[in-house]
């Protein structure tokens, strides 16, 4: 596995101009951080002579790809270190890491606890004692848990709706709306329900990976994302796109299962799909007609998540929020909020994130918006830990702002 990514990260590429330094957040907020290109291509030079030159302060990267998008020669600099991560990296990690990394085993666990166990994770002393023992950082607002999985509600209140449907879609619905916030998932189903599609869920579904695979669990993650891109091919072998809501859960499967974990997704990586680019993709071609409330008005911020700004396609959710009549949509300047995942969840951790989203949390309250919009779930817990303002998925805004039933009888074949 690692001999193939070794050779698919084109380090040789590089010029070494250093423009990706210039974009590291975590660069400019850590001195002990070597930076991309040092952490990336050079570093790798030195690796492949002898592991031992491997630098523990790779655990540094945020893996949020702005040296990528940044990079002239379409070096791969976040993939050379998160593989550099992967196969050097510390073998005995703490539980902690663990237990962030492992989101379903975690959320399984917590769900049917979730009263007891949300009230528990905002107590004052449990949080001391897992800032002091486990390594939380007792600062953090930790995400509050669901009393009701996602899956259990579609089978329960929606799957039988599907029945009359001609054309689908299958959902990835993730972590994030499985165990934390399912009304994602049901406006989700019920926009796409007015389109004129119906929703299947993946035959099996397991975590994107992503936190097993920035907390060095790279074995585990390779045997989700086997069970994943199984399940992704049966839908696509179905004439389903596989759609999902978060950008991160998105940009995984499309890029992190073959670059990091040599996992071939070429033959469906053009079927997974944000939700955003799939519905807009629609109403463009005029297949899908959206039909919005007259009386609907709210003012907006468009946060573009790392991850979103890698796969390009914020202009997707930026236009759809465009298309609502009363919605004032302001798009600031793309900056890191500073969570990456589960890092800024670390007690040693925590500064640096905060000190990175400093200026994106300055930046939205002068803006001082009703809402602010983003794709990414991370996103939505950073920003809404360190400001007054509310955060949701554009797709949640769109739930708001539609007619569903005009929108249902325009989408009739």
């Amino acid at each position: 596995m690692q001999d193939k990514n070794v050779s698919v990260n084109n380090f040789e590429q590089c010029l070494k101009c250093d423009i990706c330094s210039s974009v590291c957040p975590m660069l400019a907020a850590n001195p002990r951080y070597p930076g991309p290109k040092q952490a990336g291509p050079d570093g790798e030079r030195y690796r492949l002579k002898d592991p031992a030159y491997y630098d523990l302060t790779l655990k540094f990267c945020l893996n949020c790809k702005r040296c990528e998008v940044a990079c002239p020669s379409g070096v791969r600099i976040g993939d050379i270190i998160q593989t550099a991560r992967l196969k050097y990296g510390r073998q005995n990690r703490p539980l902690r890491d663990f237990v962030l990394a492992d989101t379903d085993l975690t959320g399984s666990l917590a769900t049917p606890l979730a009263p007891v166990v949300n009230r528990a994770l905002g107590c004052r002393p449990v949080k001391a004692v897992m800032d002091r023992l486990v390594g939380v950082d007792s600062r953090r607002t930790l995400p509050s848990y669901s009393g009701r999985k996602f899956v259990r509600w579609f089978r329960e209140s929606a799957a039988h709706r599907q029945l009359g449907f001609r054309r689908f879609v299958s959902f990835f619905h993730g972590c994030y709306v499985n165990y934390n916030f399912p009304e994602l998932g049901r406006d989700f189903v019920r926009i796409i329900n007015a389109c004129g599609f119906g929703v299947h869920l993946l035959e099996d579904e397991r975590c994107c990976g992503v936190a097993l695979i920035s907390n060095g669990f790279g074995a585990q993650a390779r045997h989700q994302a086997e069970i994943n891109v199984r399940s992704i091919r049966k839908a696509v072998s179905a004439g389903e796109p596989v759609v999902g809501c978060s950008s991160t859960c998105i940009f995984t499967m499309r890029d992190e299962y073959d670059h990091l974990l040599g996992i071939d997704t070429s033959d469906v990586r053009d079927s997974i799909l944000l939700a955003s680019k799939w519905l807009y993709d629609k109403v463009e071609s005029g297949s899908v007609k959206l039909v919005f409330k007259s009386d609907y008005h709210l003012k907006v911020a468009y946060h573009t998540a790392c991850h979103m700004n890698k796969l390009g396609w914020s202009v997707y959710s930026i236009l759809l929020l465009k298309m609502i009549p009363g919605l004032e949509l302001i798009v600031p300047e793309q900056q890191c909020c500073g969570i990456a995942g589960t890092f800024g969840f670390k007690k040693e951790n925590y500064g640096y994130s905060q000190e990175i989203g400093k200026s994106l949390f300055d930046t939205l309250e002068a803006i001082s918006p009703d809402i602010v919009a983003t794709d990414c779930e991370t996103c939505k817990w950073q920003i809404e830990m360190s400001t007054d303002l509310k955060v949701m998925n554009p797709i949640s805004i769109l739930a708001e702002a539609l007619d569903f039933e005009k929108t249902q009888k325009s989408n009739i074949r």
